[in-house]
C-alpha cells in the first residue's frame, strides 16, 4: 500500500498509515495492480513502499515515461509472456531439495523472456534508466539450453535428457509391446471364456474379463471381480513375469529422471541469488509497464516535482482517479475536475460551502495528485502540473466514531489531530496537511477557537494545510493573516444543487435556510430559525459574497479579453516591423541592380559615342554617314532619357552614410541615424544636423524615396498569425493514442476549428507524430503542418493549419 517505518508501531507512526487509508490509497493501488501482467506484478502494485526521497520519484517517473513511450510504439504493446513466480522453486533448490520438471521448464522460461526483455528495451540514449536497471543483470543462458534441453513442453524430461535414459524407455516400450502380443493371443485363443475383448488394468497391472467359474481354465492371477460376481479380472500367468520385468525398469526409469532433476535443481540453486535478482529487475519493470498503462489510461501528464518546500501546487483540472474509475465502468460522465494553484506563500486555505458540495472529494484530490506523482504516475490532469514532494500527508477526514475505543466523533477527531502534531515533529519535512470539518463535532463556539488555533499551529509547522469547515469565523483569517486563502465549492440556488466547482479566493455563501426553503420545509420553521439569526448582517456576508464571486468573474473575462487583444496587437506590430524590413532590403537590391545596369549601359553608350565621332572625323564620311550617325545619337538620347524617368520612378532607399541633397535648402549632406519607424532621419551638414523627413530628401543623382501610404497586410494572414494564440479550445492532446485513434479525434476537432490546432502527441519513438502527420499531408484542406515553438512544445506538438 506504500509506506514502510522504521520505527515501533505507535500512535505517532501510524496516523500516516491511517491517513492513506482515508486518502484511499490503497484502492487506487488495487485499480494500478489491474493493469500489471503476472501474479507477482499485481501484489507489487498493491503493496509497493512509496520513495523516501525525490530522486526516488523521479526515477519511477523517467521509468514510467520510458517504457511507456516503447509500449506505445509496439504493436501490441509490451509482452511480458514466459515470465513466472520463482520464489518458491528457488527456495527449494537453493536448500537442496528437488523441483519438478515443470518448474524448472518455468526458470528457463523466465530466463529466455528476460534475455528477450533486455533485449528490446535496453538504450542508453532514448531510455537510459530502464538500461540502467538491466546493465548488471545475468540471463544465463548456458543454464536456460541446459534445461530446455533436458525438458519437452509441460515438464516432462526428454529422452535426449540423457543416453541410459533414452535406453531405459526404449526398452519398456520393447517390453510393453511383447507383452501386448501375448494377451492378443490369448483373447483370440479363448475369447469365449471371456466378457469381452479388452485389455483393462487393476492396480497397474494387465487383466482379461472372464467369465465366472473359468479361473481353472486358464492359469493366472485373480487381481478382481465385478459386483455382481459374474466377471473375473484375471492376469494372465504368461505376462505376470513380464510385468515384473517392466516394474523393474519403470524404478530404473523414475531412479535416472530424479537424477536429472537433481541435478538441474543443483544448477538452479547454485545461481539463485542470480535468479532472484534477476526477477527482481523484472518486477520493477512490469511496476513500471504497469503504472505507464494506468497512467495512459487516465490520460496523466507527468508532474514537475521540486525539493524546495515552498514550492507552488499548480495542478490544473485534476480528476479523481476512484471516481474516472468508477464513470469508466458505469459509463457516466460525472467527474468534475477540480484545479489548485497554491502560491508559495500561503499556508493554509480554508474551504467553505454547503454539504455534498464536494469539499471532500477537494482534499482527496490533492491528497492523492501527490500521492501518485511521488508513486511515479502521471496526473489525470491537464497542462504541466507543478508541485512540492511532500515527504508526509496526514489527513483527518471522516466523522465515523471509534467504537473500539468508545471515542466520540468529536474525541476521535481530536486524537487523530494530536497524532497528526506528534507525526509533524517526529517525521521533519515538506508536510502537506488534510483536515475535514476542522473542530466540528462540538459546541461551535469552542470548535471555532480550536480549529483557528489549530490552523495558526499547521501555518507554522506545515507547507500546506488545506481543511474544510462550516465555521465563518475561519473565512476571516485571510484578512489579518497573508499566509491563509480561502476557497469555496460553489452551489447554484436556482436548482438546489452544488456544481462541484472549486473557486479560489473567494468564501462559500451560507445556503442552509435557502436549501430548507426550497425543499418544502414547513414555512413556519424557515420563519423561526431566521428570527435566531441576525438577518441583516447574514443578507450581507451573502450579498459581498455574490459580489466578490461576480467581480472575480468580470476580472477573469476582462483579462481574458486583455491578455487577447495584447496578442493581436503583438502579432500585428511584428507583421507590420516584417514587411517594412523586407521592402527595405528589396530596396536596396533593386537599387543596386539598377546602379550596375546604369554603369554598363553608359560604357556601352561612351563607347558607340567614340565610335561615332571617329567615323564623322574620317574624311572619307559622306553625308549619309553623318546622318546614320546623327539618327542612331538620338536614339541613344531618348533611351537614357526613359532610363532616367524609370530610376526616378524607381523605389530608392538612403541608407546610414550615404550622401542625400536636402530638397528645400539644395545643401547636400550625410545621413547618421534613422527614427524608430524609419519615416525620419537626423543628416549632417557640414557642422549642423537636420532632423528631416523621409520625403524632403533624395539621391545625388535625383532619386526620390517612394513611400507607400499603407502596408498591406492580407487578412488571410492576419488571421492566421492571430491565430498564433494558443488556448484551451485550439489545443488537443491525443499523446496516449493510437494513430487511428488520434486520427478521428483531431478530424472532429478540426470541424469545429478556424486557424491553427496545436496537436499534442509527444515525441517518443516517433511513430504516432509520423503517422499523424502522413494523413494531415493527405488531405486537401490542410495548408499545412510544423512544429510547434519551443515554448509551445517544440517537436512534441504539431500546428496544423487549415486552407482558409
Amino acid at each position: 500500500m506504500g509506506l514502510i517505518i522504521n520505527h515501533d508501531d505507535s500512535s505517532k507512526t501510524q496516523i500516516i498509515l491511517e491517513s492513506l487509508d482515508l486518502l484511499e490509497w490503497p484502492t487506487v493501488c488495487r485499480h494500478l495492480s489491474t493493469f500489471a501482467v503476472t501474479h507477482q506484478g499485481r501484489k507489487r502494485c498493491e503493496s509497493f513502499t512509496l520513495p523516501l526521497d525525490i530522486s526516488s520519484s523521479q526515477e519511477l517517473l523517467c521509468q514510467t515515461l520510458e517504457i511507456g513511450s516503447l509500449d506505445i510504439a509496439i504493436d501490441g504493446g509490451i509482452s511480458f509472456e514466459g515470465v513466472h513466480d520463482l520464489e518458491n522453486i528457488l527456495l527449494i533448490c537453493s536448500k537442496g531439495g528437488i523441483a519438478t520438471g515443470e518448474d524448472l521448464l518455468k526458470v528457463a522460461e523466465t530466463l529466455r523472456a528476460a534475455r528477450k526483455l533486455r533485449k528490446l528495451l535496453f538504450d542508453q540514449l532514448t531510455r537510459p534508466r530502464l538500461s540502467e536497471l538491466l546493465i548488471d543483470i545475468a540471463t544465463l543462458p548456458d543454464l536456460q539450453k541446459l534445461l530446455e534441453y533436458g525438458l519437452d513442453e509441460g515438464g516432462r524430461i526428454a529422452d535426449r535428457a540423457s543416453a541410459k535414459l533414452s535406453e531405459l524407455r526404449r526398452h519398456m516400450n520393447s517390453v510393453r509391446l511383447q507383452r501386448k502380443d501375448i494377451l492378443q493371443d490369448i483373447i483370440r485363443k479363448h475369447s469365449g471364456l471371456l466378457q469381452d475383448n479388452f485389455v483393462s488394468e487393476r492396480y497397474g497391472r494387465p487383466v482379461l474379463a472372464f467369465k465366472a467359474g473359468t479361473s481353472d481354465q486358464i492359469k493366472g492371477m485373480v487381481h478382481d471381480s465385478s459386483a455382481s460376481g459374474s466377471t473375473i479380472y484375471v492376469e494372465p500367468q504368461a505376462v505376470i513375469s513380464i510385468g515384473n520385468r517392466l516394474a523393474k525398469i519403470d524404478s530404473e526409469i523414475s531412479d535416472e529422471e530424479r537424477r536429472l532433476l537433481a541435478n538441474w535443481s543443483k544448477e538452479v540453486g547454485i545461481n539463485a541469488n542470480v535468479i532472484a535478482h534477476l526477477g527482481e529487475i523484472l518486477l520493477k519493470i512490469e511496476f513500471s509497464l504497469a503504472r505507464a498503462r494506468y497512467s495512459k489510461w487516465l490520460k496523466g501528464v507527468p508532474a514537475i516535482l521540486d525539493d524546495e518546500e515552498n514550492t507552488s501546487f499548480e495542478i490544473k483540472d485534476f480528476r479523481h482517479p476512484l471516481l474516472v474509475w468508477n464513470d469508466f465502468h458505469t459509463k457516466k460522465k460525472t467527474v468534475i475536475p477540480t484545479s489548485f494553484d497554491v502560491s508559495p506563500d500561503l499556508k493554509v486555505v480554508a474551504i467553505t460551502g454547503p454539504n455534498t458540495g464536494g469539499k471532500t472529494v477537494a482534499l482527496k484530490s490533492l491528497g492523492l495528485a501527490v500521492l501518485m506523482a511521488k508513486a511515479g504516475l502521471l496526473l489525470p490532469c491537464t497542462g504541466s502540473p507543478r508541485l512540492p514532494w511532500c515527504k508526509n500527508i496526514l489527513a483527518d477526514i471522516g466523522d465515523e466514531q471509534s467504537l473500539q475505543q468508545n471515542l466520540s466523533t468529536f474525541s476521535g477527531h481530536i486524537l487523530r489531530i494530536s497524532r497528526i502534531l506528534d507525526a509533524i515533529a517526529l517525521f521533519p519535512g515538506t508536510t502537506l496537511v488534510l483536515l475535514d470539518e476542522v473542530g466540528a463535532g462540538t459546541d461551535p463556539t469552542e470548535g471555532t477557537a480550536l480549529a483557528m488555533a489549530l490552523l495558526k499551529i499547521m501555518a507554522d509547522r506545515a507547507r500546506l494545510t488545506i481543511a474544510t469547515t462550516h465555521f465563518g469565523e475561519l473565512k476571516a483569517l485571510k484578512y489579518s493573516d497573508p499566509r491563509f486563502e480561502n476557497a469555496s465549492v460553489s452551489f447554484d440556488s436556482d436548482t438546489i444543487k452544488p456544481t462541484f466547482h472549486l473557486q479560489w479566493g473567494i468564501p462559500g455563501r451560507s445556503n442552509a435556510i435557502e436549501i430548507s426553503k426550497r425543499l418544502g420545509l414547513d414555512e413556519e420553521v424557515i420563519k423561526s430559525a431566521q428570527k435566531f439569526i441576525d438577518p441583516v448582517s447574514v443578507d450581507n456576508v451573502n450579498q459581498v459574497i455574490r459580489g466578490l464571486e461576480k467581480q472575480r468573474e468580470r476580472q477573469q473575462s476582462a483579462a481574458e479579453d486583455a491578455a487577447a487583444l495584447l496578442a493581436k496587437t503583438e502579432l500585428l506590430h511584428e507583421e507590420l516591423l516584417d514587411r517594412w524590413q523586407k521592402q527595405r532590403q528589396q530596396s536596396d537590391e533593386f537599387n543596386e541592380k539598377g546602379r550596375f545596369k546604369l554603369e554598363s549601359s553608359i560604357k556601352e553608350g561612351q563607347k558607340e559615342v567614340r565610335h561615332l565621332i571617329k567615323r564623322l572625323r574620317d574624311q572619307n564620311a559622306s553625308g549619309e554617314t553623318a546622318r546614320v550617325a546623327g539618327q542612331r545619337l538620338r536614339q541613344m538620347e531618348k533611351g537614357y532619357r526613359s532610363d532616367k524617368q524609370m530610376k526616378h520612378i524607381q523605389s530608392w532607399a538612403p541608407k546610414i552614410g550615404d550622401k542625400v541633397r536636402l530638397s528645400s535648402i539644395g545643401k547636400a549632406g550625410e545621413i547618421i541615424s534613422f527614427s524608430d519607424d524609419g519615416m525620419q532621419l537626423i543628416v549632417l551638414c557640414g557642422v549642423f544636423r537636420s532632423k528631416v523627413s523621409l520625403t524632403e530628401v533624395e539621391s545625388l543623382d535625383g532619386q526620390k524615396v517612394e513611400i507607400n501610404p499603407f502596408v498591406q497586410v492580407q487578412t488571410s494572414q492576419l488571421r492566421k498569425n492571430l491565430s498564433l494564440v494558443r488556448t484551451k479550445k485550439n489545443t488537443l492532446d491525443v499523446r496516449g493514442l493510437r494513430v487511428h485513434e488520434a486520427e478521428g479525434v483531431i478530424e472532429e476537432k478540426l470541424r469545429n476549428c478556424s486557424g491553427a490546432l496545436w496537436v499534442i502527441h509527444g515525441i517518443g519513438s516517433g511513430k504516432l507524430k509520423k503517422g499523424l502527420r502522413k494523413w494531415l499531408d493527405s488531405l486537401s484542406y490542410i495548408e499545412k503542418v510544423v512544429d510547434a515553438e519551443p515554448h509551445d512544445g517544440g517537436p512534441g506538438c504539431s500546428v496544423v493549419w487549415m486552407v482558409d
